[in-house]
């Protein structure tokens, strides 16, 4: 008989990439997981169009099954890695002091179980909970972010709200979870923030990789100097990406596209190369807004960006014989 995880994506339960739905911390003990998936519907941060809110449900439901056996890596993905989907934070909106607390405690629940998790935005501000939680487990300084992103996200405010998607990487810096000298910035394009801003950028020392280098040297050389100021900047990782460092033509279900961007054949095999090489404990994809979706292509993009880092995950777990 088949069970659900066998299933077609469109029947059963909608749950990330099939896999046991659990809702209470205590069977993250029971079951041990490896990653824990966690959603966070909030959207009350953007500056443009609204509806990342809709973005987790959409990655359980309206992604396409694509199989479970990763050709390139040749690994059979979930017979070496353990996820399980551990559901939602619940959200107020409008309010969001309740919504970041309970999406911090949400991955909490995680991050103080030696889980790795894996948060479904929701705008680019559900990044600093996540963050928060990640970073108080494995010291603050100790994680380097792999922040993908046509925007730097770096305003010290946006009409007045400190809290917007578009000045959560300064809060986080601000907070000295993750201090300016560990941030890395890639995909970065376009005509914003401005000169007060990189200012501030130049000051706390992050570093950008922007699309014009990777046009002008090349992925792969790129992506070398990438996890060599990583490994030097910190001993961990996380990796946060706003879905719009994806070219618009590949991903147009996003609050703010920025033309210029990354093809995924190249985003898919970065994800994959960073977590091979990485010690990643944090990952995140935020910004997906499937109401200006076509035939789900971003959702599906979305997607695969995760199914990359479980599958070189679970690539290192065979290789180390777990």
């Amino acid at each position: 008989m088949r069970s659900q995880l066998d299933a077609a994506s469109f029947q059963g339960l909608a749950t990330f990439g099939r896999q046991p739905f659990v809702t209470e911390p205590e069977q993250l003990d029971v079951i041990k997981p490896h990653v824990a998936v966690v959603g966070a519907p909030w959207d009350d941060s953007t500056t443009n169009r609204p509806g990342a809110r809709f973005g987790p449900r959409a990655l359980r439901a309206n992604a396409y099954n694509p199989g479970t056996y990763h050709l390139d890596l040749g690994v059979e993905i979930f017979e070496h890695l353990k996820v399980v989907d551990f559901g939602d934070a619940i959200t107020s909106h409008g309010l969001w002091e309740p919504s970041r607390q309970a999406i911090y405690d949400r991955v909490k629940h995680v991050t103080s179980r030696g889980i790795t998790p894996v948060v479904l935005g929701g705008d680019h501000s559900v990044t600093f909970p996540a963050v928060m939680a990640v970073a108080e487990e494995h010291g603050f300084g100790n994680v380097a972010m792999i922040h993908f992103d046509a925007h730097a996200d770096t305003a010290y405010e946006l009409e007045g709200n400190f809290a917007s998607h578009g000045s959560m990487m300064r809060r986080i810096i601000e907070s000295g979870a993750i201090p300016g000298d560990r941030f890395l910035q890639l995909g970065l394009r376009g005509y914003w923030p401005g000169e007060e801003d990189q200012k501030w950028m130049r000051e706390n020392n992050l570093r950008h990789f922007m699309m014009q280098e990777f046009w002008e040297r090349g992925i792969h050389e790129v992506v070398t100097d990438v996890i060599a100021e990583a490994k030097a900047r910190a001993p961990k990782a996380y990796i946060s990406i706003d879905i719009d460092v994806l070219d618009p033509g590949f991903a147009p279900a996003t609050g703010t596209p920025e033309p210029g961007g990354f093809a995924p054949i190249d985003l898919l095999r970065i994800i994959r190369r960073l977590t091979l090489e990485l010690d990643v404990v944090g990952f995140d994809v935020m910004e997906v807004a499937p109401a200006y979706d076509h035939a789900d292509v971003t959702v599906n993009n979305a997607h695969r960006l995760i199914w990359e880092f479980f599958g070189a995950k679970a690539r290192l777990l065979k290789d180390a014989g777990k």
